[in-house]
Order: structure tokens, then sequence, then C-alpha cells
């Protein structure tokens, strides 16, 4: 019988070593890739967003076991298929143009990554133009805009507008975040939500592509 409950504690202390051999443990006893992916891996990393969420972990620790999942997935790609690891659904995310800030979004990027989304970085100082065309391309089912500075939180109105005028407005969900933004916010410019840290951004994509 598949431990994946070990494998859930293993990642949330972020013990890299010991997952990848927890890891290679369960395929060597037969367990199935996709198995041990959902059931242990994603799992886990649910529960790190959760414990986020409510402070019983911080970044640094909440690093340390997005960096172990990472580790665990290598193991387990050959196994699996592109469909598969990517089964949560597809994300576009940046830092909206005028804003350099990015070590927010690189955590909400690492821990979607963790949860079984494609992830499309599109780094920091993005224009509204430059996400259109990442919608264009990549087609995903969510799109997040970040932004640290409240002089930069216009640059997000403007970037929703730009994704309405572009004609993709009604195929994708808008997610925003960073440290001057609320839900009162989100509303005004027209966002399906705002998340407040990493573990909740990652819970909130996760309801909007259910």
């Amino acid at each position: 019988m598949a431990d994946l409950d070990s494998i859930k504690e293993t990642l949330k202390k972020g013990d890299i070593e010991k997952l990848k051999a927890m890891v290679q443990g369960e395929l060597d006893q037969g367990v199935a890739a996709t198995e041990i992916l959902n059931d242990g891996l994603v799992a886990g990393m649910d529960d790190v967003g959760a414990m986020m969420e409510s402070g019983e972990m911080f970044i640094p620790e909440v690093l340390r076991s997005a960096k172990a999942m990472g580790a665990a997935v290598e193991v387990l790609k050959p196994l699996l298929g592109e469909d598969e690891i990517s089964a949560s659904g597809k994300i576009v995310i940046g830092t909206v143009k005028g804003d350099l800030h990015d070590i927010g979004k690189n955590l909400v990027n690492m821990m979607l990554q963790s949860s079984g989304f494609e992830v499309f970085d599109l780094g920091v100082d993005v224009s509204p133009e430059q996400f259109v065309a990442a919608i264009k391309e990549n087609n995903p089912d969510v799109v997040g805009f970040s932004a640290l500075l409240t002089t930069t939180m216009e640059m997000m109105q403007k970037t929703v507008d730009a994704v309405v005028e572009s004609g993709y407005r009604d195929q994708l969900k808008i997610i925003i975040g960073g440290a001057p933004v609320t839900q009162k916010f989100a509303d005004e410019i027209g966002a399906d939500g705002y998340a407040p840290d990493a573990g909740s951004a990652i819970k909130l994509a996760k309801s909007l592509v259910a």
C-alpha cells in the first residue's frame, strides 16, 4: 500500500534527498507515478499553501517545500506525460509595467508549478501588450498580475483593459496580488479574484480553473 502520507509530511519539512528517495521507493513498489504526484506531492503542497495562509509556515519554509517538490517531480517526469504534469491548468503571470518587484511573484510561480499548473512567467516590468501577446500565444486558463507599488496599481487597470480590448477576456480568469492590492481594488478594475499571499493564490487559481 502506498505511503503517501509520509511523502506529504516529508515534503512539508522540505527534506529534498529523503523525499526523492521516498518517491523512488514508491515507484519501486509499483505505485503509479500519477498517484504519487497527485495524492502525495500535490496534496502536500495544498497543505503547505493552507499552512502559509494560516501563518503556520513562513516563506523560507514554503520555499524549501517547493524546491523539494520540484526535485521529486524530476524523479517522476520520465513516467509522466506532459498533460499529466500540467493537469491543473495554464497560467500566465508577471509583474506589471513600471514595477520591478518579483519575490512574491516568484514564490507564487514555484507553488503554482508545485501544484500542477503550467506557468508562463513573464518576469517584471511587463507591459499590457506583452501580457496580451502571451495570452494569445499560450491560451491560459488564468492570468495573474502582481504589483508592489501603489504607483503601479493603475497599470493593473490598464492591463485588464488591454485584455478586454483584445477579445480574450471571456476565455480566462484574471487574478491580482501584491502588498497594496485589496479585494475592493480587484472588484473595481474587473478582476476575478485577489490573493493576499501565495498560499491563497494557489487556492484561488484552483477554484477558478475548477
